[in-house]
């Protein structure tokens, strides 16, 4: 099977730095230069024949480099984060998705001991925000190392956070749907509000940054509506069959302002 390189011109003119390039095109020869070794060679040799003040400084900077690396202390070895996942998790995921499973199951364990208010058992009431947790950790400044490095990748933005905040969606709907139908909850009740707060985190986010969107979210659901049922055990109607329709205009507007703020989530600020 034939692999399609990238044409010779478009190498030069980049490797001069050509700012007639289309960004487009830009960002498709960088995400193409992450996996094609010959045309990172023609690059190169661009750069030298093309750019020698480039390559000069390229040369200068690794000369003085060059004798620290070689008298530096050895890193211990540790056991490297497969490259395949890093598209769709970081390291710091894991804990904060095992985190919450251990909430939903708690909740769960909880629900059918029958210490959970009856007229909204936990795992109904945790539901809609437990997924947003693993949101923030996904695109978190704190908690990720390499945040700058990943901010300033050709695969970062709205692409990239969306197939992380896809991943944990995958770890934790599962979960969620078992814990509902083992206490007689329906999907219907948590799973729009659930993806609807998913999507209000990430519209916020592209504002204040998605951690302290989470945070906000999070506090207000838990004052609002889990501290109340829990107090005096009322109906609760942010999820009763009546709101159904509100959480189906939150999630349409929070996928609207993703869609419309997607180049806020390419800022290092995002990951606030």
């Amino acid at each position: 099977m034939s692999v399609e390189h990238v044409p010779a011109r478009i190498i030069d003119g980049y490797a001069r730095g050509d700012t007639g390039i289309a960004p487009d095109v830009v960002w498709a020869l960088e995400a193409h230069m992450e996996t094609c070794g010959p045309c990172r060679d023609r690059l190169s040799a661009a750069v030298t024949a093309g750019a020698p003040a480039v390559a000069a400084l390229v040369d200068t900077v690794w000369s003085g480099l060059e004798p620290g690396l070689a008298a530096s202390i050895p890193v211990p070895y540790r056991r490297k984060w497969p490259a395949r996942l890093t598209g769709w998790l970081t390291p710091s995921m894991v804990p904060w998705l095992a985190m919450t499973m251990t909430v939903t199951l708690v909740a769960l364990l909880l629900d059918l001991v029958g210490t959970g208010p009856e007229e909204a058992p936990l795992v109904l009431l945790l539901a809609p925000v437990l997924p947003v947790l693993g949101v923030a950790a996904s695109w978190s400044r704190g908690l990720d190392p390499a945040y700058e490095l990943t901010a300033a990748t050709p695969r970062a933005g709205l692409y990239l956070v969306l197939r992380r905040t896809a991943s944990v969606l995958c770890v934790v709907l599962p979960a969620l749907f078992a814990g509902g139908w083992a206490t007689g909850v329906t999907a219907a009740q948590w799973l729009l509000p659930c993806l609807a707060l998913t999507s209000a985190t990430l519209a916020v986010g592209s504002v204040v940054g998605v951690t302290r969107a989470a945070v906000g979210l999070v506090a207000a659901w838990a004052a609002l509506v889990v501290a109340p049922t829990l107090a005096t055990s009322p109906a609760v109607l942010a999820l009763g069959p009546g709101s159904l329709p509100v959480w189906g205009l939150v999630l349409a507007l929070g996928t609207g302002v993703v869609i419309a703020r997607r180049g806020a989530y390419s800022v290092l600020g995002a990951h606030r």
